[in-house]
């Protein structure tokens, strides 16, 4: 019986919703007052600078996913040149930052909601918040790719009204002495500043993952993911200067952007915003197993892992399999708390994939691959220089983070190394 295959459903607004909806969670609405905190006026400055830095990280990305159309995105950009073992450990840090990210978004969903209702704090009620919440989830994602791109897509517009409105409302108000930078910051004020710029950036890789079900991947998935970063850089960026020139002392809230939306909108504004925070976070959630089912179908296919995680439902087309033993994982480690160790890792375990990623686009523009893959619809400006600052910037994150973060990471890199040699067929046979 022949294996039915995934559909190509999705377009570029469908790819850039799942790029905007995986990088805007539930930060963005807490963020502000951390940055105003640290460098205070030049928080703004902070996100442009960023912005324009992780841009050069998207072109590289999507240098090398416009010589691609099927489903993997990282781990297929490294294999024909680090080989597989390389390739496999990509592929199996994708899907671990998404199962950690998955678990530790849902809590802070229930974190959200049990200021409203206190019984989700703890216990039963919170088990069963989250549990619910994970299954409607893979259920969603086992549907159908075109029922889960409706459901983000409109998770994303849901996400995007109350901060536009937040946006276009709150600049009528804005003191432009408080947005105004005065003297200078420290250098360990502004290193400290664009690490956690850098971290709220991350997620938009996952616009290359599911490449086997876009329509056109070798055009439009370069255009989600520039779309992507221009589109979060200046929604953070903006909201960053009204909750700065409408909220006196920003540094000190716990919610920011809902208390600065108090100051001009009243009480309505801020359950605007705090509802605004719970759909961005369930939009936040939603786009994980979208994402991490097809990291593990993507190996199953390349035969580096078991053919059932590669299986497709032959009536909703989808990773099945996948979507359900991601959910299932990210249910454990959601009731288990050990989803706050993992996610510490996550952040390095997505540097390591931007630096793999943008030292491959250097190497598949070398004629020696011109035969191996296929050529590049689309070419990042500037020659070598892009990709340069891109391997340059993940590697100057990655010696700034933590020991906690690099740890796990590197834990999480140990990991996949043995799975490889667990679950891998043939994977006693390191290059492919």
């Amino acid at each position: 019986m022949t294996q039915p295959s995934l559909i190509r459903a999705l377009g570029r607004w469908d790819l850039t919703a799942i790029g905007v909806n995986q990088v805007i969670g539930g930060s963005i609405f807490l963020m502000p007052s951390l940055l105003a905190a640290s460098v205070g006026a030049w928080s703004p400055v902070a996100f442009l600078a960023v912005g324009a830095l992780s841009m050069a990280i998207a072109l590289s990305f999507a240098e090398a996913a416009s010589r691609f159309d099927e489903t993997g995105g990282p781990y297929l950009f490294t294999r024909p040149v680090f080989g597989r073992f390389a390739s496999f450990e990509a592929g199996w840090l994708l899907w671990y930052a998404r199962a950690s990210s998955w678990a530790s978004i849902v809590n802070g969903l229930a974190d959200a909601l049990s200021f409203y209702w206190p019984a989700l704090k703890t216990g039963l009620p919170r088990a069963s918040l989250i549990a619910s919440v994970i299954a409607i989830i893979c259920w969603i994602n086992v549907r159908g790719i075109r029922q889960s791109a409706f459901v983000v897509n409109l998770l994303t517009i849901g996400k995007l009204v109350p901060l536009a409105l937040f946006i276009v409302i709150g600049f009528f108000f804005v003191n432009p002495e408080w947005v105004k930078p005065a003297g200078g910051v420290s250098w360990s004020s502004a290193s400290a500043t664009a690490l956690l710029v850098i971290f709220a950036y991350g997620g938009y890789e996952v616009v290359t993952v599911p490449a086997g079900e876009a329509k056109d991947p070798m055009r439009m998935v370069p255009f989600a993911l520039v779309m992507t970063i221009a589109t979060v850089t200046a929604v953070m960026t903006l909201a960053q200067i009204v909750a700065l020139g409408t909220l006196e002392g920003l540094a000190s809230s716990k919610t920011p952007l809902a208390d600065a939306a108090v100051v001009f909108l009243g009480a309505a504004g801020g359950l605007l915003l705090t509802a605004g925070a719970a759909v961005s976070m369930l939009g936040n959630n939603m786009g994980h197993p979208l994402s991490g089912s097809r990291n593990l179908y993507a190996l199953a296919e390349q035969g580096d892992l078991p053919a059932i995680f590669g299986r497709v439902h032959p009536v909703y087309r989808t990773p099945w399999i996948a979507v359900i033993f991601t959910s299932a994982v990210a249910l454990v480690l959601a009731l288990s708390g050990s989803f706050a160790t993992l996610a510490a890792g996550s952040a390095v375990a997505r540097l390591v994939l931007y630096a793999g990623t943008c030292a491959s686009v250097l190497m598949l523009r070398r004629p020696r691959f011109a035969g191996v893959v296929r050529p590049a619809t689309f070419v990042a400006p500037g020659g070598p220089t892009i990709p340069l600052v891109g391997i340059l910037l993940a590697l100057s994150i990655i010696a700034g983070a933590t020991t906690m973060q690099l740890l796990v990471g590197v834990g999480a890199i140990v990991a996949g190394a043995v799975l490889y040699l667990v679950a891998a067929p043939g994977a006693r046979d390191v290059q492919s």
